[in-house]
């Protein structure tokens, strides 16, 4: 076989037997997968009431901030609330598990006994489980049955570059590029069936994996990170200072609205 001129004829029976069920083997697993995930899936753990007040207290404290330029609210109210908070923040009231004892005592909570972390990464293990294991059974299947399959002859031309793209597992330099091999037909599909899992499953599926093998670090990066708990004793003490000094850029924007008002609506007497 050499030059340009040499032409390839499949066997129709390649179509129905390798092509075909290839693709459709790819896409069912797709579709299996994403559901096995929502299956492994845990319903997220309810806050305790203390909990929930312990967050919101910071949140209101740094909207209170955030607002100080330009505040509704007058300056005697804007005072008064940030005194209570920074006077709670003090004494530990809204810590969820009440005022600490001593400064020496208090020790940061360890995330190996966070039911919560170890939950979550337990989840991230089962979910990459099921993404890597089902794509080594098709490559493994694909390798053992049909290896060195020429499937199918792309439409439009192609450059050289892409010949050890599309002809994974065929040493035959002659070989015009648009040919396919089935070890290349599977990564084709691997990296381009996530528009039909969009149209079948939705835009927030969990069927494509071509993304973390894309990416091996996502995952990894998305997985709840253990040594981060937040020691909210310690953010309210820094919240303290930081309403303190909040109060010297209050600003209310009501403050002279009158005069204001007239300025740009009145007419000159």
């Amino acid at each position: 076989m050499s030059g340009p001129a040499v032409s390839l004829y499949l066997d129709p029976q390649i179509r129905d037997w390798v092509l075909f069920p290839i693709t459709l083997v790819m896409i069912l697993v797709g579709i299996l997968r994403h559901y096995v995930v929502l299956l492994l899936q845990s319903p997220p753990k309810k806050q305790s009431r203390a909990a929930i007040r312990e967050q919101r207290a910071l949140v209101r404290s740094q909207i209170l901030r955030a607002t100080a330029a330009n505040s509704p609210l007058p300056p005697s109210h804007y005072n008064a609330v940030s005194q209570h908070l920074a006077d709670a923040f003090n004494t530990g009231s809204y810590l969820k598990d009440g005022p600490a004892k001593s400064d020496a005592a208090a020790a940061p909570p360890n995330p190996l006994t966070d039911p919560a972390a170890m939950d979550g990464m337990m989840a991230g293990m089962k979910t990459q489980m099921v993404m890597m294991v089902p794509q080594m059974v098709i490559m493994g299947w694909i390798n053992f049955f049909f290896q060195g399959f020429v499937l199918i002859k792309l439409p439009f031309p192609l450059t050289l570059g892409f010949k050890s793209m599309l002809q994974r597992g065929i040493e035959t330099p002659d070989m015009d590029v648009r040919w396919v091999s089935s070890l290349s037909w599977y990564f084709l599909n691997f990296f381009g069936l996530n528009g039909l899992y969009r149209l079948i499953l939705g835009g927030e599926n969990s069927a494509d994996s071509s993304r973390d093998m894309a990416t091996p670090f996502a995952a990894a990066a998305a997985a709840p990170q253990l040594g981060q708990a937040q020691d909210f004793s310690k953010l309210f003490k820094a919240e303290i200072d930081n309403l303190e000094f909040s109060k010297g850029l209050h600003v209310w924007v009501a403050d002279d609205v009158e005069t204001r008002i007239l300025k740009k609506y009145g007419r000159a007497t």
